[in-house]
């Protein structure tokens, strides 16, 4: 984790950064979650990472002091509907103005996960694997991605059979066989199992 990073941004008049990271671009159902996280210059986070590197526990550890310590952040879903309108890409992109747009604080400066830049108004910078170098990136990263579990454990309530409780809607070997025996439900991206397993699920 660079912590010099947004140290040096500091350095150089940006007070209010904000990290905006996504969870969800890739399963077959449910949302996209996107996160916006400002921390404060001081925050205490031991073990920030990239959500993807931690253990679930250590990420809904770290997602309450997160929201505990976090300046500002927003949380927003961004349904399968509207991912099958619009793609994922622009589905995300839409999630990230959004994140940013639902923040008290208005941002100096937004520091975005990969490398694709939404049009958010202020200035932003992309950093690729950034979720694994930016304290706030990561700290964005995890509330998106746990965000999104809760979000899907529910989702298994309403459609039982699909073990979303499990793979979170991702394409698992499990998911592939309910689909087989139950059908595509609503929670689905129809375009997603539309192209990874054919024109008969539509």
């Amino acid at each position: 984790m660079d912590l010099g990073f947004e140290q040096r941004l500091r350095l150089e008049g940006y007070k209010a950064i904000c990290g905006i990271d996504e969870a969800g671009r890739g399963p077959l159902a449910g949302p996209v979650c996107v996160a916006a996280v400002i921390l404060s210059e001081d925050f205490n986070l031991p073990g920030l990472n990239d959500s993807k590197k931690l253990s679930a526990k250590k990420r809904e550890d770290l997602f309450e002091l997160i929201k505990l310590q976090a300046l500002d952040f927003n949380i927003v879903f961004i349904d399968e509907k509207v991912i099958d309108e619009m793609n994922i890409l622009k589905a995300t992109l839409l999630g990230m103005k959004q994140a940013k747009d639902g923040l008290k604080i208005k941002p100096d400066i937004v520091l975005v996960d990969g490398n694709a830049k939404p049009d958010l108004e202020c200035k932003t910078e992309c950093i690729v694997k950034g979720d694994g170098k930016i304290a706030s990136i990561a700290a964005a990263s995890i509330l998106a991605k746990v965000s999104r579990d809760k979000f899907m454990e529910e989702l298994a309530l309403k459609y039982p059979g699909y073990f979303f409780e499990k793979h979170k809607g991702y394409g698992t070997k499990e998911h592939y066989e309910a689909i087989n025996k139950l059908g595509i439900c609503d929670a689905h991206r129809r375009t997603f199992c539309k192209k990874i397993l054919g024109e008969n699920v539509i």
